[in-house]
């Protein structure tokens, strides 16, 4: 479903940095352009979707494929990437043990905005009921789970997960905004409280005319366009749609600070990723992000809009503050790294393998 999101790169690294004398395997019907793990001794099941035509009868086949993977293959541990099989079976028909991840509650606790019909929560609880053990990528998603659903707490392992972009990255010609910027980088779903950005940055330009907002992510929609407009911020915003890691090191570093103003996240990858590129990072003072960025970052109600303008408009003129931030920043994010995860998933893997 992602071509390098936070769920690919998560099982990109870990199916990556396994042991060389593991043997993992891939079930996928994604293309090649998605961001593919590599190993050694990596195996790879790939169904071409629609390879035939009609392609009803292609995505028909596509389950009794994988369940001649599954039924031919002595497989130790299933690790799905989400909630739901490729078989289209429920995770309880699996023969061997299952370790789930659960990123986060976010269908959950926003069912109104997220999944109004609520068949993603069903196949979601189905799955966490049937998983021999759970990997919660936040304190805050673990707390969060054992809310929603009556689990043994011995059953759910923490793992925090990390970055591969960092500040060494950042040095190459990529091109990035003319005036000084403050930097908002992901998706914009309505949790993500970007209109609470749109509203404080309002108020910043309005004091200091010469600073800019980047966004980084998918092309505003109409809904967003029309606000833009509205709040007079159409000369104020550079937008880039698709970036390079190495060119989105750059914007970090090269960045006021990062804004993450999200109302909940399982983990939250871009403030430890500015953390890494030596930005400053002002974030919501709710969920999971707490975690990732501590007394490391500026850390504001995500409800009170002033509150932010105010941040904006302080770290503009404060460059010893920004250096004493970026500084902790740096010592904050050396405390995540893909081998300490892949080392405490392992550990679950054992568990269960019997």
């Amino acid at each position: 479903m992602q071509t390098a999101g936070g769920i690919n790169r998560y099982f990109a690294n870990l199916i990556s940095r396994l042991p060389q004398d593991y043997s993992p395997v891939l079930t996928t019907c994604q293309f090649q352009q998605v961001n593919y793990p590599t190993h050694t001794n990596l195996k790879t099941f790939f169904y071409k979707r629609f390879g035939f035509r009609p392609g009803r009868v292609s995505y028909w086949l596509e389950q009794y494929y994988f369940r001649a993977v599954t039924f031919l293959n002595q497989f130790d541990i299933i690790h799905p990437t989400y909630y739901l099989l490729l078989t289209r079976q429920e995770i309880s028909q699996c023969k061997s043990p299952v370790v789930l991840t659960v990123y986060d509650m976010i269908h959950e606790l926003f069912a109104e905005w997220m999944d109004a019909s609520r068949e993603l929560i069903e196949e979601k609880r189905k799955a966490i009921l049937a998983a021999q053990a759970i990997i919660c990528i936040s304190e805050n998603t673990k707390k969060d789970l054992l809310e929603q659903y009556s689990l043994p707490e011995e059953k759910v392992t923490v793992t925090y997960l990390a970055s591969e972009i960092d500040a060494s990255l950042s040095y190459g010609a990529e091109s990035i905004p003319s005036r000084p910027y403050y930097l908002y980088v992901g998706n914009r779903t309505n949790y993500k409280n970007f209109e609470c950005l749109l509203k404080a940055f309002t108020k910043a330009v309005s004091v200091q005319s010469h600073v800019s907002l980047c966004v980084v992510g998918t092309p505003f929609t109409r809904v967003e366009q029309k606000q833009i407009f509205e709040l007079q911020l159409s000369d104020y915003i550079e937008h880039y749609a698709y970036v390079s890691d190495t060119h989105l090191a750059k914007l970090y570093r090269c960045s006021i600070a990062l804004v993450y103003p999200s109302l909940y996240e399982g983990f939250g990858i871009p403030p430890l990723e500015a953390m890494s590129c030596g930005t400053p990072v002002i974030a919501s003072n709710c969920s999971s992000i707490p975690e990732v960025v501590g007394d490391s970052g500026i850390l504001f109600n995500p409800q009170v809009t002033n509150d932010l303008a105010d941040i904006l408009l302080d770290l503009v003129d404060q460059p010893t503050e920004r250096d004493r931030l970026i500084a902790k920043g740096y010592q904050k994010s050396r405390e995540f790294s893909w081998d300490k995860t892949v080392a405490q998933t392992i550990d679950v893997y054992r568990s269960v393998a019997g």
